[in-house]
C-alpha cells in the first residue's frame, strides 16, 4: 500500500487531507505540523509521497525541511501552501517538487494529482 506523509499546521486541513487520502486507498504513514518533525518522519517511513505545507510550526519551514530530506531521498513532494509569492515559489521549485498548489486548493484536482503521482 502506498504511503503518504502529511505535513500541515492547519489541523482541520490536515484531517481533511488524511480522510481524503484514506478514501483513495492510500495509507497515511504520519501527519505532522513542523519541519523538524517532518524530516524525522520522512526518514523513518520512507513514504511514496509527501504533502508539504510551507509555513509550519517551529523554526524550519517546509522548503527547508525538503532541502534536508533531499540529502537522503528523492521522495516526490507536492507543496500545498498559502504562500504564492515569487520568492517562496522559487525556493520551493528549487527542491524539484512534483506539484505546487496554492490554498485554497481544489480538492478534486488535488486528489487527481495525488492519484497520478502514485499510480504512474
Amino acid at each position: 500500500m502506498k504511503q503518504i506523509v502529511i505535513v500541515e499546521d492547519d489541523l482541520i486541513l490536515a484531517l481533511l487531507l488524511e480522510k481524503q487520502v484514506q478514501r483513495m486507498g492510500f495509507h497515511v504513514a504520519a501527519k505532522v505540523n513542523s519541519g523538524e518533525e517532518s524530516v524525522q518522519k520522512i526518514r523513518e517511513h520512507n513514504p511514496d509521497l509527501v504533502l508539504m505545507d510551507i509555513k509550519l510550526v517551529g523554526r524550519m519551514d517546509g522548503v527547508e525541511a525538503i532541502i534536508q530530506v533531499r540529502s537522503f531521498t528523492d521522495v516526490p513532494v507536492l507543496y500545498i501552501t498559502g504562500n504564492s509569492d515569487e520568492n517562496t515559489r522559487k525556493r520551493a521549485y528549487a527542491t524539484n517538487p512534483v506539484a505546487y498548489m496554492v490554498k485554497p486548493v481544489d480538492m478534486a484536482l488535488l486528489m487527481k494529482t495525488i492519484r497520478e503521482i502514485l499510480e504512474s
